[in-house]
């Protein structure tokens, strides 16, 4: 039984049809870093086989394995360059399942393992052999496996502890998603159980903040239309007076901070895209449950401005008494307009009376609402970002999504995995304190018109280039599964804290001149970086290059 194998980056997109065109034997990493691999391996028989594969290291249980799935992409948008694996539609490399759960098929086409390492802080610097076994047998009622490949990849552990992570991070975190997809009543036992799940996998890839659903997030709703309601505080209205129960409020914030999570960002308190009308919200109204506010109820209405009068007063109490007003961000409407400015406004300033000492953002492509201090924690696009910076914005974020597609860094699943690891060196580059996307899991057409299988749908129904709306895929019994590109992020945030690390041991200039080096003309930017495979892995074996040779 003849057989193909070569080790591959984590930047390797591992194409059925096409060889790969770099390989591997060997790594690096800090103690504390999570370092992955690929294996890559077809079969030059002309039929199928099955493949078992064992893989023996001084790393034990710290040693994961994973299936590399293809995913069906329709949809991948409608601009491109040249930085991208294909723009046609076709079967991408992008789900990670368990290794160990079947049999592996083998086809006379390009599949791939991926091998992950989470290196213990406590680790022995060295050079340490993780040696792979696969073994092969012909598909029949019982296959008879025999060794038909022994290769042994390299990893050599730095003597350094990779620091913890100072980026704020927020993957906008849709619980009503995960309802409707797994089929359980909104909050009850089983729901809670699999937001857990989610909580875990997301603080565990470095989300350290989560959208949190006070009312149910006015976001990507179709005008007249309701999502699922996913509402945390309690609210009850008795004879014009309102009284709030932040019960569920409470369990939510104490699983996410078991799960890993330490910032809160509480969900928007106007409609998005102008801030014109008041999200979704349901009150047991003299006895009764009925929906209060939403699409038919404007924003500058008395009736919203007497309820938020009512109600952030004793939100920011209950957040105050869990020391959490340094940790819990809000939001008043998600990318307003020019033309928004003055609606803008006058929503804000409800909220400013109220939440004094808390910190009020939203993601903003007009930097005039930045220039007259109407908002003072503005999150621009990765494309407007040089211009708020020009501004003298402060607290430094910046998000993307849905686009560019186009010069800058991204991650639908059509795009180079380079183009998604580069990321984080910029965010380096820039001092970015924040980063912030739309979609953890987002398992809705566009406009929550209808849900959609994750596993056959990643565009949220031709809406979105695919990938842009999730970073996990729903796996069975409420526990999510992987993806390359939400790994090889989490990758990039770690690259951002090596740079910070050899920073703290060399200077910030010192390591600014050794990236304006390695990037084209010599001069590092947002839209201006080292592209492809060999040159960010030459970028990142640069930096461990200059980190073994001081701590050694």
């Amino acid at each position: 039984m003849k057989l193909k194998t070569l080790f591959c980056s984590s930047l390797a997109k591992i194409m059925p049809a096409s060889d790969p065109e770099v390989e591997i034997r060997q790594g690096c990493a800090l103690r504390g870093e999570r370092f992955s691999f690929q294996l890559a391996y077809k079969t030059a028989e002309p039929d199928r086989l099955l493949l078992k594969v064992k893989a023996e290291s001084p790393f034990g249980k710290a040693l994961r394995i994973r299936k590399v799935g293809l995913v069906p992409v329709e949809y991948t948008g409608v601009a491109f360059d040249d930085d991208i694996i294909s723009k046609d539609p076709g079967m991408y490399p992008d789900l990670l399942t368990d290794a160990d759960s079947e049999d592996i098929p083998v086809l006379p086409t390009w599949r791939a393992l991926w091998f992950t390492v989470d290196v213990p802080k406590n680790f022995k610097p060295g050079i340490y052999e993780i040696k792979v076994t696969l073994q092969c047998g012909w598909i029949q009622p019982v296959p008879e496996f025999a060794d038909c490949a022994v290769k042994t990849f390299k990893l050599k552990v730095i003597d350094a502890v990779i620091p913890e992570q100072k980026l704020k991070y927020t993957n906008w975190f849709h619980c009503d998603c995960l309802a409707t997809y797994y089929n359980v009543p909104v909050f009850s036992e089983e729901h809670w159980k699999i937001i857990g799940n989610f909580m875990k996998s997301a603080a565990d890839h470095g989300i350290n903040m989560i959208l949190t659903p006070v009312f149910t997030p006015p976001l990507d709703t179709r005008i007249g239309s309701e999502r699922p309601t996913v509402q945390l505080v309690g609210v009850t209205r008795t004879k014009g007076k309102y009284s709030f129960d932040f019960s569920k409020l409470d369990r939510w914030i104490k699983l996410a901070e078991k799960s890993g999570i330490r910032y809160f960002e509480i969900s928007h308190l106007f409609t998005q895209w102008g801030a014109t009308c008041t999200p979704k919200i349901i009150a047991k109204v003299d006895g009764k449950e009925k929906r209060i506010f939403g699409w038919d109820v404007k924003a500058g209405s008395k009736e919203y401005a007497d309820f938020l009068n009512a109600f952030l007063p004793e939100l920011a109490a209950f957040l105050k008494k869990k020391r959490l007003q340094n940790r819990t961000w809000f939001h008043c409407s998600d990318e307003p307009c020019e033309a928004h400015l003055d609606q803008y406004k006058a929503d804000k300033a409800i909220m400013n009376r109220h939440l004094k000492g808390f910190r009020i953002m939203d993601a903003l492509s007009h930097v005039e609402y930045y220039r007259q201090g109407i908002v003072t924690t503005p999150v621009p696009s990765e494309t407007r970002l040089e211009e708020f910076l020009a501004a003298g914005m402060k607290e430094r974020w910046t998000y993307y999504c849905c686009g560019p597609a186009a010069v800058f860094s991204n991650r639908f699943i059509h795009m180079t995995s380079s183009r998604n690891r580069i990321f984080g060196t910029l965010l380096y580059l820039y001092e970015i304190e924040g980063f912030l996307h739309w979609g953890f899991n987002f398992y809705y057409s566009g406009l929550s018109r209808y849900p959609i299988d994750p596993y056959r749908c990643n565009d949220s129904g031709y809406f979105f280039p695919a990938g842009d709306g999730f970073m996990v895929y729903p796996g069975k019994d409420g526990v999510p599964e992987d993806s390359i590109r939400y790994e090889v992020f989490y990758e990039a945030l770690q690259d951002q804290r090596v740079l910070e690390k050899l920073q703290s041991l060399i200077g910030r200039d010192a390591v600014l001149k050794e990236l304006h080096k390695l990037a084209p003309g010599k001069k590092m930017k947002i839209d201006n970086y080292p592209k492809g495979e060999k040159a960010v892995l030459a970028l990142r074996n640069k930096i461990n290059t200059m980190l073994s040779n001081i701590v050694s």
